[in-house]
């Protein structure tokens, strides 16, 4: 059994517990192309020679690049802030201010992981006006994931990181590519998208558009294309062409424990050799 590695940052919709299942629908290839890499459950736990790592979070892509280009210093700084001083509501609060105050990247990237691991939830939330804005979460000892920096930075060294939209990433895909697609969630009923990632958010426009993409990168371009989100109707229907497999997952979506709380994961593979209908 190969170790599996644990990303370092915590992720709403993190792939950590199906990466195994996931990673044997993914085609061979000699680079794999994330557009929506997340926490990277599946960049650390796949073996291509290359990866091509992006996301619309200028924060998310700043702190990888840091912690590639300079782990020992990264590491240094951001354990300094996982002390008892430091875990109170003044001193979050605080931290966040600054947050939002600086542009320096550096000081941005230590305060990410911080909030990251301090704040509420590990949500990552920003608001309109592009300021962070994570409540703080009262958690007794919050870990400081030094065995995980070291392990991304180690496996940084086969990957690009680039802060630039789905659409762009696609562009910049070529032969011997793989495309693995974990975009937010489509919602479970059209009262819950009420979630927002980075930005405006993931409309069902969008999701729409993601599929058709990536059909057409993989028919045109020879190009596969690997989709995961929730097993429903709508997602059956917007990923219609390509090969399904379903994941059973454990997840609670309600907090009374009501009946629903396994929604499994579709897995939408779009190949030049699965052409079913356009």
């Amino acid at each position: 059994m190969i170790k599996k590695h644990r990303a370092f940052l915590k992720w709403a919709g993190g792939k950590y517990k199906l990466v195994d299942e996931l990673a044997k629908h993914l085609p061979a290839g000699n680079r794999l192309i994330e557009p929506f890499v997340g926490a990277g459950s599946v960049f650390l736990n796949t073996d291509y020679e290359h990866y091509l790592l992006c996301d619309i979070n200028q924060d998310l892509i700043n702190l990888y690049d840091i912690v590639k280009q300079q782990p020992e210093a990264y590491i240094q700084a951001a354990k300094a802030m996982f002390v008892d001083e430091m875990n109170n509501k003044e001193a979050y609060y605080r931290v966040r201010t600054e947050f939002n105050a600086t542009c320096d990247p550096f000081i941005r990237s230590v305060y990410f992981l911080y909030m990251n691991r301090h704040g509420f939830n590990g949500l990552c939330r920003y608001n309109s006006k592009g300021g962070f804005n994570v409540p703080f979460g009262s958690y007794k000892k919050p870990y400081f994931p030094e065995v995980e920096i070291r392990n991304f930075a180690l496996k940084a060294k086969k990957a690009t990181f680039k802060c630039i939209s789905y659409e762009q990433a696609f562009e910049l895909a070529d032969a011997g590519d793989v495309i693995y697609c974990d975009p937010p969630y489509a919602p479970l009923s059209t009262t819950a998208s009420f979630t927002t990632y980075a930005g405006p958010g993931f409309s069902l426009d969008d999701q729409a558009l993601l599929a058709r993409h990536s059909r057409h990168i993989a028919h045109e371009r020879n190009i596969p294309v690997l989709i995961s989100n929730h097993d429903i109707p709508l997602t059956r229907e917007l990923y219609r062409g390509a090969a399904f497999t379903t994941i059973s997952v454990q997840r609670n979506i309600s907090q009374k424990g009501s009946s629903r709380n396994k929604v499994d994961e579709i897995m939408a593979l779009y190949d030049h050799h699965y052409r079913h209908d356009d």
